[in-house]
């Protein structure tokens, strides 16, 4: 080998064993400055068993449709004549073409779901009120009068009684709403348009929705399954045909179904359900205040740096909170030691109380930390 031959040799050896030093030694030298994306693979089927939906839900549907009903009502109304009738002139040229006074029945359509063989059906409160007559169609055919047993406008539920408590009724088996998940699968059944018993299926879009301006108390399952006029009242069941829901609002710009239903959770109307039964009417706690929400305007005038909490607009003579020393100008922040975020929470919280116990409550009066006791009363029911 030339001596030429050797030297770059040499060089080539020499150059291979300082890159592999500076590698070894000193990394952050020659590491490429270019960020890496750091990505979490999934691992597939091998987590655990892959969770494979029915290609049909047409068990689910046979196991509850018989328990859905459609619900007919009529209720007769006054018809006011039309001011001009009253003028002798008036009625001289025009004669009858005006509507003159008289009654006449008005009638609507709605769905139900019989959670009981004795006959106990579930529907919306909108769907019954001011009716006269009432009648359950069911599934087989067969259409049977009902009663009222009770309402509770402030969810908007009722529950009827089918008159003929012989009659051999379908029930629809009650399954749990606590446990629902956003995407459980649900299907939505009912009379909309009145065109007869309905299936639509979709998703559990939310679960919670409240502060929707839609009843009193809210606490909303959003579902996609196509619901419309008609449908208020139904049942949304789960895969497995068992109640989850109480189908009762949509939202809509059309009138028809735009994907944004609202049912009430079964847990919640089972229990006014219950309630209405062996009680006669839903109690909820109540402590006489007219609560107002605290805007930023109100917030800077009272000096406060946190907009959580209500401020006591009003307080009835003779009222728990009247008793309990209550002011109007009072703001409340805590409730039974839960964090008050605006009215609806405060009313949430005061409902849920049991009458006669004492609910301790935290607030600000005049800039100082106040601490209020007081009785809880009974919600008076409306009407």
């Amino acid at each position: 080998m030339s001596r030429l031959s050797r030297f770059f040799v040499q060089v080539v050896v020499v150059g291979i064993a300082a890159a592999a030093v500076m590698v070894i030694f000193f990394p952050d030298l020659v590491r490429d400055s270019r960020p890496v994306v750091e990505m979490r693979q999934g691992n597939g089927p091998a987590v655990g068993p892959r969770m494979e939906g029915p290609v049909s839900y047409a068990d689910a549907v046979d196991h509850a449709a018989p328990a859905v009903v459609n619900i007919h009502t009529r209720k007769t109304v006054t018809q006011q004549a039309h001011p001009f009738m009253e003028d002798p002139l008036f009625r001289r040229f025009f004669g009858d073409r005006f509507d003159t006074p008289g009654q006449r029945t008005q009638t609507s359509l709605g769905s139900g779901v019989i959670l009981s063989p004795q006959g106990y059906v579930l529907t919306n409160h909108h769907v019954i009120r001011d009716a006269d007559e009432i009648e359950v169609m069911l599934a087989d055919g067969r259409s049977l009068e009902a009663v009222i047993v009770g309402t509770d406008p402030d969810t908007d539920l009722a529950v009827l009684r089918i008159a003929n408590g012989n009659e051999d009724l379908p029930s629809i088996a009650v399954g749990g709403s606590s446990t629902l998940r956003v995407g459980d699968v649900v299907l939505a059944i009912g009379n909309p348009f009145g065109v007869g018993q309905t299936v639509t299926q979709g998703i559990v879009s939310a679960t919670g929705r409240s502060r929707l301006g839609i009843n009193t108390y809210e606490d909303f399952i959003q579902t996609d399954a196509a619901i419309n006029p008609g449908n208020s009242g139904g049942a949304l069941i789960n895969a497995h045909g068992d109640l989850v829901g109480i189908n009762t609002a949509i939202f809509t710009r059309s009138g028809g179904s735009h994907g944004i239903g609202f049912a009430i959770p079964v847990d919640l109307a089972r229990d006014v359900m219950t309630q209405i039964i062996e009680q006669g009417q839903v109690v909820r706690g109540w402590l006489g205040i007219e609560v107002q929400e605290i805007t930023p305007q109100l917030a800077e005038s009272f000096g406060l740096e946190d907009r959580r909490g209500v401020l006591i607009a009003g307080v009835l003579r003779e009222s728990p909170a009247g008793r309990a020393g209550m002011q109007p100008g009072d703001i409340i922040t805590h409730i039974g030691g839960d964090r008050v975020t605006d009215a609806q929470d405060a009313l949430n919280f005061i409902a849920r109380a049991r009458p006669g116990d004492t609910l301790p409550m935290e607030g600000i009066r005049d800039g100082e930390k106040i601490e209020i006791r007081s009785e809880v009363g009974t919600r008076p029911a409306r009407r």
